[in-house]
């Protein structure tokens, strides 16, 4: 066995690490020099591209956002809550939104849709797959990801126990702006006791106590009225009248209260503000609404509606008047901004989800264009230094858009899809049972239809733009139904970078309460 010194050793280690041997064994052929490849240049049909340039564009303003990652940097924050609004509510939105002001629509930028932030969420309750809206909200404002069905109490709390909610329930950032001295409002066009407004501020294992509840337990209007955390919400503004009114009394529309208990929360709200200090002012019609006076306003209820406020497009047909969500969120804000500390707003869209459980896709998609111009508004009206914004859904729907439309197709239109050169046909593409399809169609809802011979019915002649179209379902179901799949979020101001990637629900009121401090107050 041949042996070698620990220098020889060493040095042939060496020599094998260099790509050599220490037997003088000839090394590898030298490979011959390869040509030098020639600089890549872009054509200048790719250089003028107004898409090319777009981008260039995008990307400086991208590098240009500044991120401010100081706790509590954040003196007020807006929470907007689409209702509904999912992936495919969004886009169609878009899409409407530019084709109403004359444009083929896909190229169009909703308002929230410009801001330096998105991310997406999981919405998913703890006991379902599909979501509701009381478990998912109750995760936006609580930090708590809970059941389907309740508001602001724990997972652990069957739904309708009374009794296992008491010692169960869940603080909510409406009460922690409160007890930090800042100013709080809800804003909603559907019941201001329904499920997502109620839970800023109700504690109960049932979002159907809206008028009344079991004993031992409180409704949540009553909640509302009596809620104790700093001197309670000051600016509420939706529908749900009748649920702060006896059965004996009737509204100026007409409407019956629901309260079996006699109590008139209305005039029981009226009385605790109107105290002699603080000026509180009740509306429920657009001209009570116009003739308030922010400036000498204190607290501000305002109930436009026996149930939910109208659609937009049907805005214009209430009996008593009623403003729209962009009014009512440049009125709340105006009360608002009146106090030196600060607030914490909540503003919901809450008839998407309406028109989609009733498979109107004209409905839904026209209220997110209006909610679209609340969020403008609040972007135009407050600053990236110290509001943070953040936009987004308690929750999806089956609502698909498809079928190869051509571009600038009406997006509530049946498909006109392109011929072999690209460009737009004349007639309409027709499906695989040679009638015509919309681009817009629900997985399941009260839309499904067929013919006498179990087809579907000829859209032909039908106008699917219309106000009362209802889209095609394939499943027959008699409420459309929520989907499952994340919704995104957007954000600006203070905090807005740390919503960027995919996380948990729960996890926007820890973004929140990080970047407006409101832990600081609450024993942490």
């Amino acid at each position: 066995m041949k042996v070698f010194s620990k220098t020889t050793l060493a040095l042939s280690v060496a020599l094998i690490a260099a790509g050599c041997s220490d037997d003088n064994s000839n090394p590898e052929p030298t490979r011959p020099s390869e040509p030098q490849a020639q600089a890549l240049s872009l054509s200048p049909a790719q250089r003028d591209s107004d898409w090319f340039k777009a981008g260039q564009q995008a990307l400086a303003a991208a590098q240009a956002q500044r991120i401010n990652n100081t706790p509590g940097a954040a003196k007020n924050i807006i929470l907007f809550v689409g209702d509904g609004m999912g992936i495919s509510t969004v886009t169609a939105a878009r899409i409407l939104a530019g084709q109403q002001q004359g444009r083929p629509g896909e190229e169009h930028q909703l308002s929230f849709e410009r801001m330096p932030f998105a991310g997406l969420v999981k919405t998913y309750n703890t006991n379902q797959q599909t979501p509701d809206s009381a478990g998912t909200m109750t995760a936006l404002v609580t930090g708590v990801k809970t059941k389907a069905g309740v508001l602001s109490v724990a997972e652990d709390v069957a739904r309708g126990d009374c009794a296992a909610s008491l010692d169960r329930q869940l603080t909510t950032a409406i009460e922690l702006a409160e007890d930090l001295g800042k100013s709080t409002g809800i804003i909603s066009t559907a019941r201001i006791t329904h499920a997502t407004p109620a839970a800023t501020y109700a504690k109960v294992p049932e979002r159907g106590w809206e008028a009344s509840a079991p004993e031992g337990c409180r409704d949540i209007a009553a909640q509302f009225v009596e809620l104790q955390a700093g001197d309670g919400i000051d600016v509420a503004m939706g529908g749900g009248r009748r649920n702060f009114l006896p059965v004996d009394v009737t509204d100026l529309e007409g409407g019956e209260g629901r309260r079996e208990d006699g109590r008139n929360l209305v005039q029981e709200w009226q009385a605790r503000y109107n105290d002699g200090v603080t000026n509180a002012a009740y509306v429920e019609d657009s001209a009570g609404f116009a003739a308030v006076d922010t400036a000498s306003t204190d607290k501000l209820l305002g109930l436009f509606n026996g149930s939910h406020m109208r659609y937009e497009v049907d805005r214009g047909n209430d009996i008593a008047g009623e403003p729209s969500l962009t009014e009512m969120t440049a009125k709340g804000l105006e009360l608002l901004q009146k106090n030196s500390n600060g607030y914490l707003l909540m503003v919901e869209s809450g008839r998407i989800d309406h028109g989609h459980h009733a498979g109107s896709a004209y409905t839904a998609l026209t209220d997110a264009v209006e909610f679209d111009r609340a969020i403008r508004y609040a972007m135009d009206h407050t600053s990236p230094e110290d509001t943070l914004i953040i936009v987004t859904a308690d929750h999806s729907h089956v609502m698909t858009i498809a079928g190869y439309p051509t571009r600038g197709n009406p997006i509530l239109g049946k498909v006109i899809g392109n011929d072999a050169s690209g460009e737009a046909e004349i007639a309409h593409t027709l499906a695989g049972d040679g009638l015509p399809y919309t681009t817009l169609t629900y997985a399941n809802g009260p839309g499904y239809s067929s013919d006498d011979n179990g087809g579907r019915k000829d859209l032909t002649s039908i106008d699917t733009t219309a106000v009362d179209y209802r889209q095609d379902a394939l499943v027959p179901l008699g409420s459309e139904s929520h989907a499952g799949e994340d919704v995104g979020v957007w954000a600006r101001g203070p905090g807005a970078h740390l919503v960027s990637g995919t996380n948990e629900q729960s996890y926007l009121f820890h973004v929140m309460a990080r970047a407006g401090g409101l832990l600081e107050g609450a024993g942490n």
